[in-house]
């Protein structure tokens, strides 16, 4: 064989050796383009050292789950809003309400409620608390809504889910023996949306207006069916809110929801 063609050959298997594929190159040609023959390869990737093997850094366990979180609790209560002569005129419709004094003094007007106990259903709930609260009896007629709400107490977080119902009222005779009232007070009816505190209880005052137009024109059977409810399986926590400040200018609790919700 002769030097050029030795030559020759040895340039061909310099070029096979330059395009052969390295495991990490994709495609099926083992040689490259003859038109590429005397470019340079591509440097290898460059191997990562200790610096770029690590994983970016995350914040400390403790700093999320460390001692200073709050703990979550679910909490659910029921009450209701309870209407004397709601088969009667409604301009002398009167509602049964109690008041609580915040820390700044004030007179917060709201419906009776209260925790459901183990072996209530909501139903049951809303009448012993309308008792316990106002010394009332009524008889619960329809839901109007359920509300829920967050707020943070004795170092709690604590999600808060409350039942209300539209109630007729039996008998009884309003008394504030109840240690957490500090009044009560038949108010007129047309008269909830500027003496309730809270902006979400207002509007179940709006739902309670068209069921009572609804059971005044078409009787009881118009009125919605009461949502099943099961009786109470486990005791809950007592979490109070009575520090909740409440504005008619500001938003109100969170989620509040009414009829059909």
């Amino acid at each position: 064989m002769s030097a050029d063609g030795g030559e020759a050959n040895s340039g061909r298997r310099r070029r096979r050796r330059r395009g052969r594929r390295t495991p990490g190159s994709k495609g099926n040609h083992s040689e490259v383009s003859p038109a590429k023959s005397g470019s340079t390869p591509p440097d290898p990737a460059p191997t990562p050292g200790p610096s770029t093997s690590r994983s970016p850094q995350r914040r400390p366990r403790t700093a999320r789950h460390g001692p200073d979180r709050l703990r979550t609790v679910h909490e659910t209560s029921a009450g209701g809003l309870v209407i004397d002569g709601i088969d009667g005129p409604r301009e002398e419709q009167v509602a049964a309400l109690i008041g609580r004094i915040d820390r700044r003094g004030r007179m917060l007007w709201s419906l009776p409620k209260g925790h459901i106990e183990v072996g209530e259903t909501a139903e049951q709930t809303a009448i012993r608390e309308v008792a316990e609260e106002t010394g009332v009896q009524a008889s619960v007629l329809a839901a109007l809504g359920s509300i829920d709400y967050w707020f943070v107490t004795e170092g709690r977080r604590v999600h808060k889910t409350v039942h209300h119902y539209l109630m007729r009222f039996s008998s009884g005779e309003l008394c504030d023996d109840d240690m957490e009232v500090a009044e009560v007070a038949w108010v007129p009816i047309r008269e909830l949306p500027s003496r309730l505190a809270y902006a979400d209880e207002r509007r179940l005052a709006l739902v309670a207006d068209e069921l009572i137009d609804r059971l005044q024109s078409d009787g009881p059977a118009a009125l919605p069916p009461l949502p099943v409810s099961a009786p109470w399986r486990r005791p809950q926590t007592h979490s109070r809110t009575r520090n909740i400040r409440p504005d008619k200018h500001a938003p109100d609790r969170k989620n509040g929801r009414g009829l059909g919700s």
